[in-house]
């Protein structure tokens, strides 16, 4: 009798242990390479554990978490303390943020006849995005680019239609170097934007850069690199003109990590430092720190472990820049919040 119920247990422990678990998420496209290919990895080491992420925009991810159809949301730009309130009255729960890579936005155009990697003031990019410069030969962009042979063609601009953690970065960044751009447009992750063409996602923006001669818009590195759309330097803080890569995007970070916040809602655009690249940024995780379903809970929590440990060799392949050491001890910690 005893054998048979400890057969009958080990029996329950195996099928609870094997039970298929859904995680649903929603949000960011900038980092949607990293999270489809972290759920492919996942689910090959824990078969019984599906990740299912939709790549909405950061806002949509969001509004999802808020109104409590997704079990975690992601996101470029930080949920604001309204939105983490809202959440609170809607979901019974606080919502933590969790840094899990670096990445870049960075001016990607479709020239023709231009094969060069332009450069990029900050002036340029401010100007063309609020309508006061409107031709590629514009003595602001053709200064920064001697040699090159620019047209007197219209610049088409284009921007995100939705709501966008991509877009939180890059108007984060005109805020900083262009007051009037902070006081007329301002950081969110949708803004009234004074000229240009909306494309839904950073697949939207590729394609309509790809499509539409003589245009500009703000993309994800890696969609930039995977459309084999050419992409330019921008004028940092120090006055060096940099590349977005790997190196720069952790360079901008490195400034950061000392004055990290406790809930890690940072802003590292135009960051000091000679090599940073100015329009980096963080992209989160938003958990709950409470669910109610105790698989879920525990197979989400497994979840984000593995990606801010064993998962980082996953981000460089793709583009993004691995945590510093450093933040991924502080989220360890702070994963001590979530209570399950």
């Amino acid at each position: 009798m005893i054998r048979r119920l400890c057969a009958l247990a080990i029996l329950a422990v195996s099928s609870v242990s094997a039970q298929q678990i859904s995680l649903t998420g929603a949000g960011s496209t900038f980092a949607y390479p990293l999270y489809s290919d972290w759920a492919s990895q996942y689910h090959k080491l824990h078969p019984n554990v599906e990740v299912n992420y939709q790549s909405i925009g950061s806002g949509g991810g969001i509004r999802q978490l808020i109104a409590g159809t997704v079990d975690f949301g992601a996101t470029d730009g930080p949920m604001t303390n309204q939105e983490l309130a809202e959440a609170q009255q809607k979901r019974g729960t606080a919502i933590l943020h969790f840094p899990t890579a670096l990445g870049a936005d960075v001016p990607s155009y479709n020239i023709p006849g231009v094969t060069a990697e332009l450069k990029f003031t900050p002036q340029a990019l401010a100007g063309i995005y609020l309508g006061h410069i409107t031709k590629w030969n514009d003595p602001e962009i053709q200064k920064a680019n001697p040699g090159v042979k620019l047209p007197a063609a219209n610049i088409i601009v284009v921007h995100r239609s939705d709501g966008s953690g991509t877009t939180y970065a890059w108007v984060d960044y005109l805020s900083k170097v262009s007051p009037e751009w902070k006081s007329k447009v301002g950081v969110g992750t949708s803004v009234k934007w004074p000229v240009g063409l909306g494309g839904k996602g950073n697949e939207g923006v590729s394609g309509l850069i790809r499509r539409l001669p003589n245009s500009i818009g703000y993309v994800e590195l890696i969609y930039s690199i995977q459309n084999h759309i050419l992409y330019g330097d921008v004028k940092n803080s120090s006055g060096n003109y940099v590349r977005a890569s790997l190196a720069t995007v952790t360079a901008a970070a490195a400034g950061a990590n000392s004055f990290m916040p406790a809930d890690f809602r940072v802003s590292i655009t135009n960051a000091p430092g000679a090599q940073a690249y100015p329009i980096s940024t963080y992209t989160w995780l938003l958990i709950p720190e409470k669910l109610n379903n105790p698989q879920k809970a525990a197979a989400l929590k497994a979840f984000l472990r593995w990606g801010l440990t064993d998962g980082q060799k996953y981000t460089t392949p793709l583009a993004y820049a691995p945590l510093p050491s450093g933040v991924v001890q502080k989220e360890l910690q702070q994963m001590k919040k979530l209570q399950y």
